[in-house]
């Protein structure tokens, strides 16, 4: 773990290509998955594979959604209407249309992670937009987008009995943008599912609650 004013190994920006990768590899997994399965629990998550697929479209949206206004808000969402579908499940703005099975879920899906990507490509360094964490650029977002992608395919994966080892070196992008505290003595892959609550490490027990720092590095 890096000591307080330490900056650690020189890193190269997240950038929208990384998010595309990223959620490249998420589908790639995915496509073969039977329509009769995405009913299943996602993982540790309380929502159904299908919901997961369909929050983490979500969020990849809202972070496009955060940084496309001229003038991106500071102190609140952009006011989307947000709705929940059963007691238990996400609280989202997107939803997929069920008749269109596995291929129109991976559509929607890829469609959001390609909003994102444009909207990070676009944006002017220093542009900053709202999120609760605290305001970050277009970098933090494309960072938070890779993180969201990485963790909620491992979801998947538990539920549906995939196997999801993504690539460390995307692993360690983010770790560096937004998880200081993240231990540097382990293999990064699993140093991000600790960091977002997911796993132990030795000597160290699965944290009960967990945040990133999206503000400009």
């Amino acid at each position: 773990m890096l000591e307080s004013g330490e900056t650690g190994p020189s890193m190269p920006p997240v950038t929208a290509d990384d998010l595309e990768r990223a959620v490249r590899l998420a589908v790639d997994v995915l496509k073969d998955v039977p329509d009769d399965s995405w009913d299943r629990r996602a993982g540790s998550l309380e929502w159904t594979c299908w919901e997961t697929v369909e929050h983490l479209a979500d969020d990849l949206f809202a972070y496009a959604a955060q940084l496309g206004p001229r003038r991106p808000p500071q102190d609140t969402h952009v006011p989307f209407t947000w709705e929940r579908r059963r007691p238990e499940g996400p609280v989202n703005t997107i939803f997929a249309e069920r008749e269109a099975g596995r291929d129109g879920l991976l559509q929607v899906l890829e469609a959001c992670g390609a909003m994102l990507s444009g909207v990070v490509r676009m944006t002017p360094p220093g542009v900053l937009a709202h999120h609760i964490f605290g305001a970050s650029d277009a970098e933090g977002f494309a960072a938070m987008g890779i993180v969201e992608t990485l963790v909620h395919t491992h979801d998947l994966a538990e539920g549906l009995g995939l196997v999801w080892d993504p690539p460390a070196d995307l692993c360690s992008l983010v770790l560096h943008r937004l998880f200081p505290d993240a231990p540097a003595d382990t293999d990064p892959w699993p140093a991000l599912l600790w960091a977002t609550g997911r796993a132990e490490l030795p000597g160290r027990p699965r944290p009960t609650t967990w945040r990133w720092y999206g503000a400009p590095r």
